[in-house]
């Protein structure tokens, strides 16, 4: 069972000025309104981030219907956007894993990984015995994946008050949100690196290939940073 301690201690950590949920909120409100201006149901929007629980994976679901791609291309193009995921999984999963907890509890808890739980997990696991880790975690990615379904929610019944500019401010704020924790966290060479890198890279690649521009810029700038840290030995 899921140690309820530390289950309601990962929900009340999206709490705080400084928490990523207010900024996934915001986004998920431009998103439910879109949904519905797309011609989604309330419950097709619902359905829509119970599911997918991405911002960028919800756009790209939003905009492949919208221009009457199959199944098959939606699936794909969503499932090639969620895979940015991947790396934080990899690197978030031997921070949880203890013997004493189910397997079940670890296929449940990939459900919830998003950049903006993550950030939680990472800012608060030290503080955590690694046996409960995995619970706190439950906990975070429950009140995200919450917050993210009820701003869906209010976008959708909001949608008629909300013009076009105000949309696009509350779909930025959460990538805003996440360049200031990136610069914030920039307290070795490899992060440092990585990220001036990237943004550098990233609008010189569009130059060449508009389509795989962030694609290019951040696996470059990822392994230059990486081999240059591990040769520096930092």
């Amino acid at each position: 069972m899921i140690d309820s301690e530390y289950f309601f201690k990962g929900l009340k950590s999206i709490k705080g000025v400084g928490s990523p949920a207010i900024a996934l909120g915001a986004s998920f409100i431009a998103i439910g309104a879109l949904l519905k201006n797309l011609g989604f149901s309330i419950q097709e929007s619902i359905f829509s981030t119970f599911l997918t629980y991405a911002l960028p994976g919800s756009l790209v679901m939003a905009e492949s219907m919208f221009v009457g791609a199959s199944l098959l291309n939606i699936f794909i193009a969503v499932w090639l956007v969620n895979a940015r995921l991947y790396p934080m999984t990899v690197a978030l999963m031997p921070l949880l894993m203890h013997k004493n907890q189910s397997r079940w509890k670890y296929y449940l808890s990939c459900h919830f990984i998003a950049v903006s739980s993550w950030l939680i997990m990472k800012e608060n696991y030290q503080n955590i015995t690694k046996e409960k880790r995995l619970d706190f975690w439950i906990g975070i990615g429950t009140a995200t994946w919450s917050v993210a379904i009820i701003s869906t929610i209010i976008g959708f019944f909001a949608s008629d008050f909300l013009n076009k500019d105000i949309l696009i401010g509350l779909a930025i704020i959460n990538p805003i949100y996440f360049i200031c924790m990136m610069i914030g966290a920039m307290k070795t060479i490899q992060i440092t690196l990585s990220i001036i890198l990237g943004a550098a890279l990233g609008p010189a690649f569009y130059f060449i290939s508009p389509e795989w521009c962030i694609l290019f810029g951040g696996f470059i700038a990822g392994t230059i940073a990486y081999f240059f840290g591990e040769r520096n030995g930092k």
